[in-house]
């Protein structure tokens, strides 16, 4: 595979993944068609050596591994991370607002986004919808209505003449997008709306009463390239679906003699806390099924080296001075390794040292992040699953401007070389020589 087919399947994922809920379908597709058996948390596992599973929870999490066909559970395991969501704008439960003519949605800030990257973008709507059916149960599905839908219009310059000096955003007042008009008031409610969506991408199953949704406004616009020689990619969710795809397509086509996992998380945006994200149940409740007693668990993952990938911030250039002078990253110059005094990265020296051995092996150089001394810095699932299974963990990601805006960018080489990292991760001895130092 070469740089060009790369992009081009992750082009492809990052525009049919607008939510968790569809990035973790397309990633159910992904490890059904590489041999992944799928399995359910309430019932029975029969694992064997040499197979490979996933398991999902919540439709929006992910837990996928190899037990290699030469290794014990005791070996360890070569172990990924990163999480399914990415800032954004939710639907409110009761939506519908009519101000004038218009039709409007109430939203809730997912995350933290930057707000003002909303305006006047082309928007649409998808997520997950609950409903009954003909038989009395409930039905699960995922909806895109798969169009330009809704906008967020700014306000003219001429009602605000500070709009160039700095404008805060009213997040009750400001932010709910325009779907529709109707001069004769009559306007369609968004359960109407939701109810032939669903008829039109789910015709065979007969639904009754829509109980529920999770809906999210996304950027319809897609994927693509940036710069003289389409040096750059631009894209909506590159934080943090660039590195679930690496991790997937890093799992799927690693052999099967050795131990590997990728737990793709949701709620990282917001806190990480749920049955879905990385402080909830789900690590833990796979691991323990792996281990026959907790013995064999520890040693399991005293064995064991974490990578968790979520993207780096790259040096701007109107901005340098927001750059440590000495750790200035740039784009298409290789995977950045994410260092902090304080553990909001897990990155140790040890760790550090493990993934830079790696990198070398294929001729690749990382670059090393830190934040201002005098500004306050992020943190990813690193720390937290780290601090949860007690196990070695490096803090990783591909270099991005424009981090949490609607459109992010990156280098066009930078998803590869981060995968390449990541692919020889998951097939080198490298790591064991230095676990037990």
């Amino acid at each position: 595979m070469d740089q060009a087919q790369y992009n081009k399947s992750l082009f492809s994922f990052l525009t049919s993944s607008p939510t968790p809920y569809h990035a973790t379908a397309g990633m159910e597709d992904f490890l059904r068609s590489h041999g992944f058996v799928q399995l359910q948390e309430n019932n029975k596992w029969n694992l064997q050596q040499g197979h490979s599973y996933y398991v999902t929870r919540e439709n929006s999490a992910t837990i996928a591994f190899t037990l290699g066909s030469n290794e014990e559970v005791v070996h360890g395991f070569r172990m990924l991370a990163a999480h399914t969501d990415s800032p954004c704008l939710q639907i409110k439960p009761r939506p519908d607002v009519k101000t004038g003519t218009y039709h409007q949605l109430g939203v809730e800030v997912y995350g933290g986004p930057l707000l003002g990257s909303w305006f006047d973008r082309d928007l649409c709507l998808a997520g997950r919808v609950v409903c009954t059916t003909d038989d009395q149960k409930l039905a699960v599905l995922l909806v895109n209505f798969n169009r330009a839908l809704l906008t967020i219009p700014s306000i003219a310059i001429h009602f605000n003449r500070e709009a160039n000096s700095g404008t805060s955003i009213d997040k009750q007042k400001h932010l709910p997008p325009i779907i529709a008009q109707a001069l004769d008031q009559q306007l369609p409610e968004l359960h109407a709306l939701l109810r032939g969506q669903l008829q039109l991408q789910h015709p065979r199953v007969k639904f009754g009463k829509l109980l529920a949704f999770d809906l999210f406004c996304y950027d319809f616009q897609g994927p693509g390239y940036l710069g003289i020689d389409n040096e750059f990619i631009s894209s909506a969710r590159l934080d943090n679906l660039l590195s679930c795809h690496v991790g997937i397509m890093a799992l799927g086509h690693a052999d099967r003699t050795k131990n590997t996992l990728l737990f793709c998380a949701n709620h990282e945006e917001n806190g990480s806390t749920s049955a879905t994200g990385a402080h909830g149940s789900f690590i833990d409740s796979v691991l323990d099924r792996l281990a026959d007693d907790a013995e064999s668990r520890r040693r399991a993952l005293s064995n064991s080296f974490l990578v968790s990938m979520d993207n780096a911030h790259a040096a701007h250039p109107n901005f340098m001075d927001k750059m440590d002078p000495h750790h200035d990253i740039h784009l298409n110059k290789g995977p950045v390794i994410k260092i902090n005094a304080n553990q909001r990265y897990a990155t140790s020296s040890l760790s550090a040292a493990i993934y830079k051995d790696i990198c070398g092996e294929i001729d690749i150089t990382p670059q090393e992040f830190v934040m201002r001394s005098d500004l306050p810095c992020g943190s990813t699932i690193g720390p937290i699953t780290a601090a949860r299974l007690g196990i070695k963990t490096i803090d990783i990601g591909a270099p991005t401007l424009a981090m949490h805006s609607i459109r992010e960018l990156t280098g066009s080489g930078d998803p590869f070389l981060l995968y390449r990292t990541i692919s020889q991760f998951l097939h080198a001895d490298t790591h064991h020589k230095l676990l037990h130092i």
